[in-house]
């Protein structure tokens, strides 16, 4: 099904991408980066595709319920074409953004482990073996997932496309999503074709990358004191203030039915919600993969 959809999709607009493209110049990098099995043509296509069908779809039922609502169908009609072409360009937007969401995820799972990874390498090439074995043991015993996929793309363009090792490098560099990772890869390049110490580059590297990661570290653990008081003092003590308030109004007013309504959208609605922005804050501010 959803291979058929593509096809329709890039026969139907693939012709038109070429005078888009000069308004989307990062998004064919962004699909190489986010390891996306397609091109950009096809992904394009795509993205018009579901936005004309969501507009198709949302159109007779945003139509019919503003209809229902002001009881006059040219106004409805008119409004509903309005919201259905912006609610559109938003999934257009959006999903011509994905991309960069994804390289931006691989970026934060790429510096979460680099100081770490960058020590394991180090050891690694401190036995003096050639840089290809030295990739071969990270990508078999190291276990960070996300480095070991750029580190075994080195190596597939070494072993399968014949590529000779300061190319392959090259090659790594360009397609990182991380710039940390880019600077570690062209360090390692330059001190290869200077005939340097690679395993006293890689130790100096890792210290560097550790003392920002110690830094970071440093930074979110007085982030997370603030977040905290602010979330205490907002929604738990507020929350409970709120009750305790609309409780007394309530035995001294009356409108009991009303107050309870209230409190039940700030218990089971309003709390949980803050609570899970909280949650994901600290989770987006948290220096590492997890």
């Amino acid at each position: 099904m959803m291979a058929l959809f593509s096809k329709t999709a890039y026969r139907l607009f693939s012709r038109y991408w070429e005078p888009f493209s000069a308004y989307m110049p990062d998004i064919k990098n962004d699909i190489k980066k986010a390891k996306m099995q397609t091109s950009v043509e096809e992904y394009f296509s795509g993205a018009v595709m579901i936005s004309l069908v969501a507009f198709v779809f949302e159109l007779p039922i945003i139509s019919f319920i503003i209809s229902l609502v002001i009881e006059n169908f040219a106004v409805g009609l008119f409004t509903a074409f309005t919201v259905s072409a912006v609610l559109a360009a938003a999934f257009f937007y959006l999903y011509i953004n994905y991309p960069k969401t994804l390289v931006m995820d691989r970026r934060k799972r790429i510096d979460s482990v680099l100081p770490f990874a960058t020590l394991y390498l180090s050891t690694s090439s401190g036995t003096k073996l050639p840089i290809d074995k030295v990739f071969k043991i990270f990508i078999k015993y190291s276990g960070y997932k996300e480095i070991v996929r750029e580190v075994n793309e080195i190596n597939n363009d070494i072993e399968n496309f014949g590529l000779d090792t300061y190319t392959a490098l090259e090659r790594a560099a360009e397609r990182s999503p991380s710039k940390k990772f880019k600077e570690l890869i062209w360090g390692m390049l330059s001190t290869l074709r200077s005939g340097g110490d690679l395993s006293k580059y890689l130790e100096g590297k890792s210290e560097s990358f550790i003392n920002d990661y110690r830094r970071k570290l440093t930074e979110f653990s007085r982030s997370l004191t603030v977040y905290t008081e602010v979330y205490l003092t907002a929604v738990v003590l507020g929350g409970v203030f709120f009750t305790i308030l609309t409780a007394i109004i309530s035995g001294i007013g009356g409108g009991g039915g009303n107050i309870i309504g209230l409190q039940f959208i700030l218990v089971f609605i309003f709390i949980p919600a803050m609570s899970w922005v909280f949650i994901t804050l600290i989770k987006s501010a948290t220096p590492g993969d997890e």
